[in-house]
Parts: structure tokens; C-alpha cells; sequence
């Protein structure tokens, strides 16, 4: 599902379910140590989803940290983003020669909690919320806007290493399955690479669910998405 939103080079590696029993890779332990049963099954599947798509790379099977934020640590060169909801679990990978960043996010197609949408959306959006909603009803267009928000931040702070609220990013949906995302803050990074403007990403309806995807190329001034075939 979500291989479709990303750019050839990414490695994906998804699922629906989870294997029962399956334990905590070693040296990842601590980091559900006190979580309960649900969340250490999400961790613990989604993890193993990256060492999969990390073997495709050429990669051996390491354990995969957690930064600051609980940004996944990847190995020396590669660059990634892990997403889990109820029900699905996935990973990206590509090299760092392909990509210099990469966000995904899943979320069910389901209806946001009252209030919620008011703290997550900026001038503009909430017009272009209700006018998707009446054009297109079978999809909570408020939930997409969240989802596409979080794969910003996850391309977003790898490259910055700074916090990206909602309100920092300003969504144009298009509901043939892409958007646009222009940063209402300054941009800078803390690589060599010039300043992030704005996002362009890609989103699927299916099964369910509203999966979303972002991509930062490593030689270009502004992310794409996948091209047109």
C-alpha cells in the first residue's frame, strides 16, 4: 500500500498482523520495557518491518534505536520512517545516496475526536476541510490532514532537529491523492542541504485506512513526490 506513495529506491515492508509470541529483538528491549501488551506488539512488528526492508538494502539484522524524540535510529547511510496503527504496521528505507529524508504515517479512516481538529489546523484549512468533506464524505478529511502532518515532521526533524507543531505547516489537499505542505517557519537545517520550503507528498485511502508520505531528495531544493509514471 504505501510502496505506491514513495519514489523507486525506497524499500518498504508492511503487514496487517502481528506474529503471536514474537519478542522483542535483542537490545531493543528497554525500549518497551513498560509498555503494555498492544503497544509492545506494534514496536516489536513494526521494528521487525525495518530489519526487512533494511535486508533488502544489504543490511544485517541490528537493533534499531530510539533518539530523542523516539526517532528510530538507523544504521550509517540509510535514512527511514516507521508508522503503526491498529492493524498495520510498516517501514521505509533508502539509502541516504537516494533520499536525504523520509516520512510515513498511517491512521484509520475514522472520524477525529471532537476539538482536535482545531488544534491541528491553521488559517485556510479548516474551509478546505469542510469543503472535501462535502465533496467526498467517505473519507474524514480532518484525519488525513493529521497524517499528512506527522509524515512532515518525520521527514522534517532528521533533517533539522527541531520541533514542527501543526501550526508550523500549512496543508493544500488535492483528493486525487496528493498535497502540498508550505512550512510556516524558517526552514534551515543541520546538514549541508539548502532550507526546506515546502513538502509535496502523496496519500492513499485503502483498507481502511489513510496512509500518507513524504520524501526530501538528497540533491534537490524541495521535496517531491513520486513522479507521474
Amino acid at each position: 500500500m504505501i510502496e505506491k506513495l514513495l519514489p523507486h529506491g525506497v524499500v518498504v515492508v508492511e503487514t496487517f498482523e502481528d506474529l503471536p509470541g514474537e519478542q522483542s529483538f535483542p537490545g531493543e528491549e528497554s525500549l518497551v520495557a513498560n509498555a503494555v501488551e498492544s503497544r509492545r506488539r506494534e514496536f516489536i512488528t513494526a521494528r521487525r518491518c525495518a530489519r526487512d526492508a533494511l535486508a533488502r538494502l544489504g543490511h544485517a539484522p541490528v537493533p534499531i534505536g530510539a533518539g530523542p524524540k523516539r526517532e528510530p535510529l538507523w544504521p550509517a547511510g540509510v535514512v527511514g520512517s516507521i508508522t503503526h496503527t491498529t492493524g498495520f504496521r510498516a517501514a521505509a528505507v533508502a539509502s541516504q545516496s537516494v533520499l536525504a529524508s523520509i516520512g510515513i504515517d498511517t491512521e484509520r479512516n475514522d472520524r477525529l475526536p471532537d476539538g482536535v481538529e482545531e488544534t491541528i489546523t491553521v488559517s485556510g484549512e479548516p474551509e478546505m476541510l469542510a469543503s472535501l468533506s462535502r465533496a467526498f464524505p467517505a473519507t474524514h478529511w480532518n484525519r488525513m490532514l493529521f497524517s499528512a502532518k506527522e509524515s512532515v515532521y518525520k521527514a522534517w526533524y532528521p533533517l533539522t532537529g527541531r520541533w514542527l507543531g501543526f501550526e508550523d505547516v500549512r496543508l493544500v489537499i488535492d483528493p486525487v491523492g496528493t498535497f502540498a505542505a508550505k512550512l510556516l517557519v524558517d526552514g534551515a537545517r543541520i546538514d549541508d542541504g539548502p532550507p526546506l520550503v515546502e513538502f509535496r507528498g502523496r496519500f492513499v485511502i485503502a483498507h481502511g485506512l489513510i496512509a500518507t508520505a513524504v520524501t526530501v531528495p538528497s540533491d534537490a531544493v524541495a521535496p517531491c513526490s513520486r513522479p507521474d509514471p
